[in-house]
């Protein structure tokens, strides 16, 4: 799969390290051997400072990292008021290009799919059309997560089909068998552009080193490389919270990207 070693890559979230300055995970990303930086808009991207940002893609850029994303903390359908939803996405979109980033990060709403109800969904649904309309050459892409409408993979289905356009993050769900982890993964792979690497094992409370996981985490980096794309893989947690471990992790990450490609 040649062209999967040239597309395959190895990053990581600066939410893995909230407290510290971007300067600093800057310098660890490098010295792990890292490639890109997903920036977290929660700690390190304020909304609304545009010069910022932009020092920091030109930071980030400077060490030899790409950015990978803007990891924002927006909500598509929340607020249900349609001119402060599309005044906070225009916030988000404009730090994304000060960035200098190729793609944001957002959430499917607020309710879990089996919480929503129609009108629920049509909102959040809406919203992201709207997103995705208005983002131009950046892609829009959902997190993977419990508590929206990717919690389950038939509603994140729906919900991709539903918005033309719309690209999808993955992670493996808290406490779900390997197979089945896997088997979400490959519904969603052909509109996925990027995945969040950690071993929690079996709840969020139970963090492990990387390599506890290998089996799933050497299956999920094949089917990547499969793919022939391009798809961010990024570390977004580590044991402890513990900058001394990134180093480690990281090496665990390219070994088994390399293993894929």
């Amino acid at each position: 799969m040649g062209t999967g070693k040239r597309l395959l890559t190895a990053g990581m979230c600066s939410v893995t390290y909230r407290p510290l300055p971007p300067d600093r995970i800057i310098a660890l990303a490098r010295e792990a051997g890292l490639e890109h930086v997903e920036w977290g808009q929660d700690a390190h991207v304020r909304l609304g400072d545009e010069a910022g940002a932009r020092r920091l893609g030109e930071a980030t850029r400077a060490a030899g990292l790409s950015v990978s994303a803007l990891g924002s903390y927006y909500r598509a359908g929340v607020p249900a008021d349609p001119e402060e939803a599309e005044r906070q996405w225009r916030r988000v979109l404009a730090a994304a290009r000060a960035l200098g980033a190729p793609r944001v990060r957002v959430w499917a709403g607020n309710l879990a799919s089996a919480s929503a109800g129609p009108a629920d969904r049509r909102r959040t649904i809406d919203r992201l059309k709207r997103c995705v309309d208005s983002a131009g050459d950046i892609a829009v892409a959902t997190e993977f997560h419990d508590g929206t409408l990717t919690d389950e993979i038939g509603s994140a289905l729906s919900m991709l089909d539903e918005v033309p356009g719309l690209r999808t993050y993955w992670q493996p769900p808290n406490g779900m068998p390997d197979d089945e982890a896997l088997a979400g993964l490959r519904a969603v792979l052909d509109r996925l552009d990027a995945v969040h690497v950690f071993s929690w094992w079996p709840t969020a409370d139970d963090r492990h080193p990387l390599g506890h996981r290998a089996a799933l985490w050497r299956a999920v980096m094949g089917m990547l490389a499969s793919t022939g794309r391009r798809i961010d893989t990024a570390l977004e947690f580590v044991p402890g919270d513990d900058p001394a471990v990134l180093a480690d992790e990281a090496a665990t990450l390219r070994r088994y990207v390399r293993a894929a490609t």
